[in-house]
């Protein structure tokens, strides 16, 4: 009875494989949305910080207008915007990536680049001193796909965040 017992912990800890990585939610929806100057027109890189995960935006050239929107501007991922995640070997922090010489710590485990869905930005214009632009950024059906063909289903990513701009005359 032993000997089988034994067999049956060996059998079982051994065909455990922690060795690949499982992604099965992808959640930056109480993380807010950081970039590294001022955010300015011309600015297109943001991202999202989870602890050892990120998310990186990258906005297609000329998405924001120190203008509202009647409608939703859309860009299309993949083919305008970009969308990364990734998933660091430690906590990650904002000087990762806003140092002039990158940092060699912590590094890169995954990088999944996500191969469609849709960057959402409606502009509302707010008036105070000087005229401000509210930029609220939504995703809409973003796929990840992995390097082995996994899909990751389960996004809680649909509101990136709001960034203002103020127009300078």
């Amino acid at each position: 009875m032993k000997k089988s017992f034994f067999l049956g912990l060996v059998t079982l800890l051994f065909s455990c494989d922690d060795g690949d990585l499982q992604i099965e939610t992808i959640d930056f929806d109480s993380v807010n949305i950081q970039t590294c100057a001022t955010v300015d027109l011309d600015t297109s890189i943001f991202f999202k910080i989870n602890d050892d995960e990120a998310l990186i935006l990258e906005l297609q050239s000329g998405l924001l207008k120190n203008e509202a929107s009647a409608t939703e501007i859309e860009s299309t991922i993949g083919s305008g915007s970009q969308l990364t995640y990734r998933i660091f070997s430690d906590v990650v922090s904002s000087t990762y990536f806003c140092s002039e010489v990158p940092e060699t710590s912590p590094t890169v485990v995954s990088e999944i680049q996500a191969e469609n869905g849709k960057v959402l930005i409606t502009t509302v214009g707010v008036e105070t001193d000087t005229v401000t632009f509210n930029h609220t950024i939504k995703l809409s059906g973003v796929t990840f796909v992995t390097d082995t063909d996994s899909r990751i289903t389960d996004l809680t990513i649909n509101e990136f965040g709001t960034i203002t701009t103020t127009k300078t005359e």
